[in-house]
């Protein structure tokens, strides 16, 4: 593949966030190929208890940045309470500069929310732990960057603002769908990489628990 597309090797290594877009629309044609290549992810039962919602309307987008952004100061002030404060106490700390680069561009995603070109809402039904849906997120993301699109997973609407989002997006309350997912996509302002990460054999044990994976993988095994 030439220009921006990538190989599957190269998707799978440097689909990472990309939170941070250009305004550049995503063309409905790149769109398709992103629904048709989700769409043809395994599913439970092969129910495909899936919906998919769009949303590049400049007043739907804005709608929801209030709710999104609120959601995010929740998460800082719970679930990342800790590393917040850590941070605060000791900013030059190893840990304590990862999680600040992480809270940056989470954050700017939060601050720039109505701007995002592309918005991908996930809901499924009767799909409790997401084996059903997740699938098809992932590969949606995995279509996007072979096509140059970044993306950037996020859950805090539905976990934090569920109702609001479902109103905001006409979703029918009594049919059962639960928003599951919210993707961001649009063409990045940074560079595709391979995100640094812990070495698949610190990570992975054989047979059981805690015993040797029987390989070591001491550097990324594709590289650009």
């Amino acid at each position: 593949m030439t220009g921006d597309q990538a190989d599957i090797w190269e998707s799978l290594y440097t689909t990472r966030a990309m939170r941070r877009m250009r305004p550049d629309p995503v063309p409905i044609d790149v769109q398709a190929r992103i629904l048709d290549a989700a769409i043809r992810a395994p599913s439970g039962g092969d129910s495909q208890p899936w919906r998919f919602l769009l949303v590049d309307d400049a007043d739907v987008k804005a709608r929801l940045a209030a709710p999104y952004r609120e959601s995010i100061a929740l998460l800082w002030r719970g679930h990342y309470a800790d590393q917040v404060a850590a941070a605060a106490a000791d900013p030059e700390a190893p840990a304590s500069q990862r999680f600040l680069k992480l809270q940056s561009s989470v954050q700017y995603l939060a601050d720039h929310f109505e701007e995002v070109p592309l918005l991908l809402f996930a809901f499924s039904r009767n799909d409790r732990d997401g084996g059903s849906i997740f699938p098809a997120v992932w590969s949606a993301m995995l279509a996007a960057r072979a096509q140059g699109v970044g993306s950037a997973l996020t859950n805090v609407l539905d976990i934090f603002r569920p109702d609001t989002t479902r109103a905001v997006l006409g979703v029918p309350p009594d049919r059962g769908w639960q928003l599951k997912a919210t993707v961001a996509m649009g063409y990045p302002k940074g560079r595709w990489g391979v995100a640094a990460r812990q070495p698949a054999h610190a990570v992975t044990y054989r047979n059981t628990w805690g015993a040797d994976a029987g390989f070591t993988v001491d550097q990324p095994l594709w590289s650009p």
